[in-house]
């Protein structure tokens, strides 16, 4: 089809962070099918991904997603920040390790958990109170970063501020233009090519 064998987001002949990359395989108007290249493999798109919020997808062992087709697994940094601790992950190898997987992991930002529990949101953080003891945390970019590279995961996403919606024009274009600058951040406080 056309755009077949096209790479999008290259950057020195890999993808943008050097890693992970997409190539278009077809395109039918603004619709579009590609495969996306990672460490531990590739992911046909678009793609279903099995939510694993703490590592593991409930009532799903690693071999019933392999069963299932299953390319890519999303884990949650805010759960798994605070329990077990992305210390503790690091330490038991990273997410692919700890729960057996071989293939891609993607992990959130953290972010849409925390806006869950009306954090204060300033320029440098969101700041917010655990759901597991209560105690008070510090979210930047620069740790929420810092947290998915101890995960391991091969696609982390970039803290962001959202806005419950529906909602005034000016709030939405104030969250998106704070997100696009956090982005930024997040950007350089990357320290894994291998992610």
């Amino acid at each position: 089809g056309a755009g077949g064998g096209v790479r999008w987001a290259r950057h020195g002949g890999r993808g943008v962070t050097g890693a992970v990359w997409w190539e278009r395989s077809s395109a039918d108007g603004a619709a579009r099918t590609g495969i996306l290249h990672t460490p531990h493999g590739d992911v046909p798109t678009p793609a279903f991904m099995p939510v694993g919020t703490r590592g593991a997808v409930r009532t799903l062992d690693t071999a019933d997603l392999e069963d299932l087709g299953t390319d890519i697994v999303l884990a949650n940094t805010y759960h798994l920040a605070l329990r077990p601790g992305a210390d503790l992950v690091a330490a038991l190898g990273g997410l692919h390790r700890m729960i057996g997987w071989s293939g891609p992991m993607l992990t959130d930002s953290g972010g849409f958990q925390v806006f869950s529990l009306d954090p204060v949101v300033t320029e440098e953080s969101l700041r917010f109170r655990s759901t597991y003891d209560g105690s008070t945390f510090d979210l930047t970019p620069e740790a929420s970063v810092a947290v998915q590279e101890q995960l391991g995961a091969d696609i982390a996403m970039a803290l962001d501020v959202l806005v419950g919606l529906p909602a005034p024009r000016h709030l939405v274009e104030e969250a998106s233009e704070q997100t696009l600058r956090w982005a930024g951040r997040s950007a350089r406080a990357r320290a894994r090519a291998d992610q």
